[in-house]
């Protein structure tokens, strides 16, 4: 059998036989299997799928005062002062944030000074899991960070003579944070600049939003972290996630400027200094939960293994639609690479394109998820304004789409795991009857299995005796310790696993298909493959296995002494 990497093809090649004379006598075809799509496998075992957008992170920002000719009219028009300074703005701050502790104070709010290298979503999941009412702020946090500001230098004239001048710089400046829990999307937060132009971030996640609105649409769901792990009717749960967009995102950032301390005045409002909003970031989910979870695990990893090339320039091209110039000085930004992170004991598939990473993992063992976060909307000719989300959310859940159907791989492993579960795991049978497995390695069921082939051979299949009688001798038992009871229970283990099965009206037994096919299979890798591995890994000769395994261990200690982590 020979592998065509580049097509992702596979051969099963005969050798054709030649009799005396140099005659032909037999040249069977080439047998060629292409691999499958994972979009292809996964129809198998999917129960059901949910495409929804995850964490938005929006900039609110006041469009006339992000440049300093902006700020001049500003100070002239709403301040009337004729000097073009940023010291009277020191004043609405000083208003700010007065207002802001007074809220918290009024409203008995939680304040929480976040300290260096403490993880925000930490502390919100420490209020959030006490946080009974159905919407409100849990708490306030205060945390200095780097910012653009505007700041004034003095300049002077030919003649000398000084004369202020706005700049734009960068200052640490602290930043105020509102964790809330809104009744349509749950929990969220607000970040405010506490200096002039008095910037914000808003961060909210579209799952929490669909798990709202299912809850009150009345679906029964069960909930995962940003996602659902059961859900009672998949189609409407697909409407509401796409009933989300631009105008419910801007109704929830409008609700909240009119309950939040806000840095403008109503006059400004009517001056026209009023909010946009812009996308940071926006990331489009697909999840698709497994009907074997257990397995899933063993799924992903085998397309990891498959497809490491995920990240080349011709495939991030076919994933995203994208033409990628990679030499030249057009040449396409950004590193093709294929990154394989691990978080514990879950890893994580990454591939990049520009500022865009496509992401996909096994999620809580149980679902597979794809994740396309979009952090710079001008990758795709796109702008910015949140009313440009329906052509990000078509560009990030297409590539989704696109990576599975991109994705090959060539076997399913999920029905190989299960084949296997099908003879080592319990059967249970109509009638409650629990019918043990047969475990591999244990001596007994090897036995048994290596039976199968040569009974196969029997055109009139095989007794109770006749099976006894020759798993006694590979055990090295004599036959007639074996009681014919214990022969009749690995009858029934046999028969009721699917590798054999009693000819009608008969006390007789045949080999089936499968179970000549497995028993031949398992006991290769038991007398061929296990053996020649455990032999390698425990002589003092050297092998490459254990030279192998040499390096692994090699790795791992000096990983350790590199972390700290050693005793």
């Amino acid at each position: 059998m020979t592998r065509d990497g580049g097509a992702g093809r596979v051969y099963d090649c005969a050798v054709a036989v030649v009799g005396r004379g140099g005659r032909l006598i037999s040249e069977p075809e080439p047998v060629m299997t292409v691999a499958r799509s994972v979009a292809d496998v996964l129809t198998e075992h999917v129960r059901f799928e949910v495409e929804c957008i995850d964490r938005m992170y929006l900039n609110v920002y006041q469009p006339k005062l992000q440049y300093a000719p902006g700020l001049v009219g500003y100070v002239h028009r709403q301040l009337g002062l004729p000097i073009a300074s940023t010291a009277p703005l020191a004043r609405i701050t000083d208003r700010f944030v007065a207002a802001v502790q007074r809220f918290a104070v009024t409203e008995g709010i939680p304040w929480v000074d976040f300290v260096k290298g403490q993880r925000k979503d930490d502390v919100m999941h420490e209020h959030l899991a006490t946080f009974t009412a159905e919407e409100g702020v849990m708490f306030i946090g205060r945390a200095q960070e780097k910012t653009s500001v505007f700041r004034t230098e003095k300049r002077r004239h030919d003649d000398g003579v000084t004369y202020p001048w706005i700049v734009k710089s960068t200052g640490v400046i602290n930043h105020f944070y509102f964790y809330c829990v809104d009744c349509d999307f749950g929990p969220f937060f607000i970040k405010f600049c506490s200096y002039f132009p008095y910037n914000a971030k808003l961060c909210l996640n579209g799952n929490h939003w669909a798990q709202r609105q299912a809850a009150k649409a009345g679906i029964g769901f069960v909930p995962m972290d940003n996602a659902f792990a059961a859900v009672d009717d998949p189609a409407a749960l697909q409407e509401i996630c796409d009933g989300l967009g631009d105008r419910q995102i801007q109704d929830l950032l409008d609700k909240w400027l009119q309950i939040l301390p806000n840095p403008f005045t109503s006059a400004d409002a009517d001056a026209g200094y009023t909010c946009n909003v812009s996308i940071l970031q926006a990331e489009f989910s697909l999840t698709q939960m497994l009907d074997t979870p257990t397995s899933g695990r063993v799924f992903f990893e085998n397309v990891i293994r498959e497809n490491l090339d995920i990240g080349r320039p011709d495939q991030v091209s076919l994933i995203f639609d994208r033409q990628i110039k990679t030499r030249g000085p057009k040449a396409t930004p950004g590193r093709f690479r294929t990154r394989v992170i691990t978080d514990g004991v879950t890893p994580s598939l990454h591939a990049d394109y520009k500022n865009t990473t496509i992401k996909q993992y096994h999620k809580e063992g149980k679902a597979l998820r794809t994740e396309t976060t979009i952090n710079n909307t001008y990758d795709f000719g796109v702008r910015k304004g949140l009313t440009n989300l329906p052509a990000l959310r078509e560009i990030g859940f297409t590539a989704n789409r696109r990576l599975l159907r991109v994705q090959t791989i060539s076997h399913d492993p999920i029905n190989g795991i299960d084949a296997l579960h099908t003879v080592t795991d319990p059967v249970i049978t109509p009638n409650g009857t629990r019918v043990p497995g047969l475990r591999l390695g244990q001596q007994r069921s090897h036995a048994l299995l290596t039976a199968l082939p040569l009974f196969k051979l029997q055109p009139h299949g095989f007794r109770n005796r006749d099976l006894r009688q020759f798993t006694a001798e590979l055990r090295g038992v004599d036959p007639d310790s074996v009681t014919v009871g214990q022969m009749t229970y690995d009858l029934r283990r046999l028969r009721v696993h699917g590798l054999i099965q009693r000819l009608p009206r008969s006390s007789r037994y045949q080999v089936t298909d499968t179970g000549l096919a497995t028993a031949m299979f398992l006991n290769a890798i038991h007398d061929r493959l296990l053996p020649t591995g455990l032999a390698h890994l425990n002589s003092d000769q050297p092998s490459a296995l254990r030279t192998a395994a040499s390096a692994y261990r090699t790795a791992i200690d000096d990983l350790t002494r590199t972390t700290g982590l050693a005793a």
